[in-house]
């Protein structure tokens, strides 16, 4: 999807589609050398399409995509298990002090210093992406520590606010200034 972009709407959707495949491929490829021959002859064909449809797209732009899924959670998950091991934590983490906290609360035993540190870039990347909403940096240190905004006090919300208000008038003794003048 980097690149120069096509100037034909037409075939800018189509050339993101084989763009993308151009990609999935190439990291096949890499992960799995003994099927190189016939992967590489597959992206060749794509290359080939795109060219066809746009000859002036540079080809060497595209990026190998690089996957391997993560074998104990399911995308989208480790951010809520950060969360929830933030939550229950008397001090500011790490992300690498968050992965293993994340790790032994799900249970897995036989993580590598290489999985703890998968986890650890996927926990720093939620954590940035989500800071200022649920969580915040605390300090300028590196590594960086993560806290939970619900660490802090939680702000009232505006109902809690507007009753404790209206309590607060209806019990005061002070009237408004026209009831005062009546009375006298």
């Amino acid at each position: 999807m980097r690149g120069r972009p096509t100037k034909d709407p037409h075939t800018r959707p189509a050339i993101n589609t084989l763009e993308r495949l151009h990609m999935e491929l190439g990291g096949q490829i890499l992960a799995n050398r003994q099927q190189h021959d016939a992967l590489s002859e597959q992206m060749r064909h794509v290359e080939a399409v795109i060219k066809m449809l746009d000859p002036t797209y540079n080809l060497g732009r595209i990026a190998v995509k690089r996957r391997k899924p993560n074998p104990w959670f399911k995308r989208g998950t480790l951010y809520r298990r950060a969360l929830d091991v933030l939550r229950t934590a008397t001090e500011p983490m790490t992300a690498t002090e968050l992965a293993k906290a994340v790790l032994s609360a799900h249970g897995v035993q036989d993580a590598t210093g290489d999985d703890v540190q998968g986890i650890a870039l996927g926990i720093q990347h939620s954590l940035k992406n989500h800071e200022g909403k649920a969580v915040e940096r605390i300090g300028e240190a590196s590594p960086a520590r993560w806290g939970g905004c619900f660490m802090s006090p939680q702000p009232r919300s505006i109902w809690q606010t507007y009753t404790s208000k209206t309590k607060a008038i209806a019990s005061s003794p002070l009237r408004h200034p026209m009831q005062s003048q009546m009375a006298a």
